[in-house]
């Protein structure tokens, strides 16, 4: 550690002594804090004739030893600051509890077994079980054996037809890149080889020989968790060969593409390719594989829709798109002749947004109507038949299984109801409840309801406000917005024990539907995109004044938090308007959105975001509103605790790294501006409950002590 380091830690030490809740309460106003020193070198860059400087330029080098250090004191001055607000034990107490009780996934049917994950309470990582029919259970695969910290995670697992063979796929520190090992299911045996360097791919196999998955070539400069990642390429793996000698299926340089996948048809007659180079839209191609040699068949040709196969009977396909139809439709089309003009509607598209799935021969439409669901059951002809009955307003998923199957398992949940798993028979339409989860939560003392309000330009937004019955409508109410807006994501209502330690202490949770996401089809998804993404930031601020304007709080209790797309919408929103927010929470955020594209895959987020060498419009537009470079010397901004880590290969830590030192030398108030960097941790999949925990022990801490509150036990 060099000396400056050394002493900044020193007096930030010094600066905080052990506290009473009284003096805690008194003294969060004013934190006087002292940062370590961070280097400023002359870096410019010059888009359209506008010299942009990047002092910071050198925290995007994540295997420098300036960066290491800096990350260090960093951190030490983060935990030093929050070790000294006493109630963190109480609330670290309080999560522990909660989260400590059986949690248990959908059980799926692979050959002769059921399987199914399961958490006895607070176990790093769930563990795979199976049981055979009036057998006893049994642990299958404990991904909590995979590493002494439990930071190596089960990324995804995929069976062979009969059930015989398991690939899954291992993910270290939370990385994207992964590597997939083989088993014999009968007695675990280890197959072959471990195939690395494996990113943003599923596993699909072709009877027992082998199987398809997605990879890039790894980065061969610079930082392998950094390093541009550009074109992907679909292989296949025969069992008992070597990695080297995987044959290339699609991409590389004929078809050059940033994401492609391959899976096969239940019946595995057609092996169905998607291509894209961003994260919205896709080229659809299929090839049958009961024709020796058979050429890969291209659908559709552009990438301006979205589309999938959801199934097949015989050469019959059944395609979900959103081609005229944003909201979504299903059409069916031969195989023979599978272009567009070709296709004839099954299911038309409606106002409300469709997720379709099929199970046991039929088809399942899971709409989503104001952010939540319901669900209908179609025959493969489109004849409804049922609508199942959901326990209450709320999010439902999982619908679907093999062809062979009379039942399947899935899920409801909302912010009220603890996620519930149910069995379906899909010849009644039928519900019943086959696992209660046993949480420490009475629903009956909470509740939530649907708002809906203006944003700037007069759009009607949705959002739904949680929070304990019986609170009084009080400028004084700790309050946490949280928000998403981006991609085509849907923020649906779904429980969570994190926020119960809030709602406990009489905090208000607010989530609205932001444009950019998928709550109403891509219309509502481009409203929220490019030189349009403004419309986000708009509609969040307004769930902000709508919150204090109707006495849920003021802004002196009013919290907000986003994470990735998300981190962006914080940081952005926070620079705007910094005078309405007592606490920000950005974490793994997209902050710097002049190079985002020169990192990993973010190249493919630009049919969202656009790229500052688009033209110098949309350059101006992002530099407007780019965290990094929206901030302002001297301004008073919300206190602020910025997350991250070390092994986030999806945003990199880069971003938070340089919001996080402009942040703290613009910084004109008394707030605190924190980040926390996690050591063997990546973008959030597969994170250890133990350090879930641990940071959200941190935020909630961090939360109540800047609002002058105590923690009630």
């Amino acid at each position: 550690m060099n000396p400056t380091f050394k002493s900044t830690l020193i007096l930030i030490a010094a600066a905080l002594p052990a506290l009473t809740l009284a003096q805690q309460k008194e003294s969060s106003v004013k934190n006087n804090m002292k940062y370590p020193e961070t280097k400023k070198e002359t870096v410019k860059d010059n888009y359209f004739g506008t010299v942009v400087e990047d002092p910071f330029r050198w925290l995007e080098d994540d295997r420098s030893e300036a960066t290491k250090a800096w990350v260090k004191a960093e951190n030490e001055v983060t935990q030093a600051y929050l070790s000294k607000i006493v109630y963190k034990k109480d609330i670290k107490e309080r999560l522990s509890k909660l989260m400590n009780y059986e949690k248990y996934s959908q059980p799926f049917i692979e050959g002769d077994y059921t399987y199914y994950y399961k958490n006895t309470g607070l176990q790093n990582q769930s563990v795979l079980y199976r049981q055979k029919k009036g057998g006893e259970a049994e642990v299958f695969l404990d991904p909590n054996t995979f590493s002494k910290d439990a930071t190596t995670s089960l990324a995804g697992i995929s069976f062979s037809k009969d059930g015989s063979l398991l690939a899954y796929q291992l993910s270290e520190g939370g990385s994207d890149w992964t590597k997939v090992v083989v088993m014999n299911a009968a007695d675990k045996r280890i197959i072959g080889e471990t195939l690395t360097d494996i990113k943003f791919s599923g596993i699909s196999w072709k009877g027992n020989d082998g199987f398809y998955y997605s990879s890039y070539d790894k980065p061969k400069e610079g930082s392998q968790l950094s390093g541009l990642t550009q074109y992907h390429k679909l292989f296949f793996h025969k069992l008992g060969t070597a990695q080297k000698e995987d044959q290339l299926i699609f991409g590389g340089e004929k078809t050059p593409r940033r994401y492609i996948s391959g899976g096969l048809t239940e019946d595995e007659r057609y092996l169905i390719i998607t291509a894209a180079n961003s994260t919205s839209g896709n080229e659809l191609y299929l090839q049958d594989l009961s024709v020796a040699d058979a050429p890969i068949v291209n659908v559709v040709n552009d990438f301006e829709q979205s589309h999938w196969v959801i199934d097949n009977v015989g050469s019959k396909l059944y395609i979900y798109t959103n081609l005229k139809a944003p909201n979504g439709r299903v059409v069916t089309v031969d195989a023979s002749s599978p272009k567009p003009e070709n296709w004839k509607e099954l299911i038309k598209e409606t106002d409300n947004v469709l997720t379709p799935s099929t199970g046991g021969g039929k088809l399942f439409a899971n709409y989503i109507k104001d952010a939540v669901s319901f669900v209908l059951q179609y025959d493969m002809n489109g004849r409804l038949e049922h609508q199942i009955e959901l326990p209450g307003i709320g999010t439902a998923g999982g619908f679907g299984s093999k062809k062979t199957e009379q039942e399947f398992y899935y899920t409801f949940t909302s912010y009220v109801y603890p996620t519930t798993i149910f069995k379906y028979s899909i010849t009644t339409g039928q519900s019943e409840i086959y696992k209660k989860p046993g949480v420490d939560f009475d629903p009956s003392k909470y509740e939530s309801k649907q708002v809906f309000y203006h944003s700037k330009d007069g759009t009607k937004i949705p959002m739904i406000i949680t929070y304990k019955k019986g609170i009084k409508l009080s400028s004084k109410n700790p309050t946490l917005l949280y928000g998403y807006g981006g991609f085509n994501v849907s923020l649906t209502p779904a429980f969570s024990t994190s926020i119960v330690v809030l709602l406990e202490q009489g905090a208000v949770y607010a989530v609205p539907n932001l444009r950019g996401g998928g709550e109403y089809g891509e219309k509502w998804h481009i409203a929220g995109t490019k030189m349009q993404k403004q419309n986000v930031f708009d509609d969040f601020i307004a769930a902000a004044e709508y919150l204090i304007a109707n006495k849920y709080t003021s802004k002196d209790y009013l919290a907000i938090m986003g994470g990735s797309n998300g981190g962006l919408l914080v940081g952005a929103t926070m620079a705007q308007r910094p005078e309405l927010f007592k606490v920000a929470f950005p974490a793994v955020g997209v902050m710097d959105m002049l190079r985002y594209h020169k990192f990993t895959a973010g190249a493919g987020w630009s049919y969202d975001y656009g790229t500052a060498e688009d033209s110098k419009e949309m350059f101006e537009y992002l530099y407007r509103y780019s965290p990094v470079h929206a901030l302002k010397k001297g301004v008073k901004y919300p206190a602020t605790l910025v997350t991250t880590a070390d092994h986030d290969d999806r945003v990199v830590p880069a971003h938070s790294f340089k919001f996080a030192a402009n942040l703290q030398q613009d910084q004109g108030g008394d707030a605190p501006v924190l980040i926390s960097i996690q050591t063997n941790a990546g973008h959030g999949a597969g994170k250890p409950t133990d350090k879930a925990i641990e940071e959200t022990a941190d935020k909630w801490a961090f939360l109540l002590y800047n609002m002058g509150l105590d923690y009630k036990k």
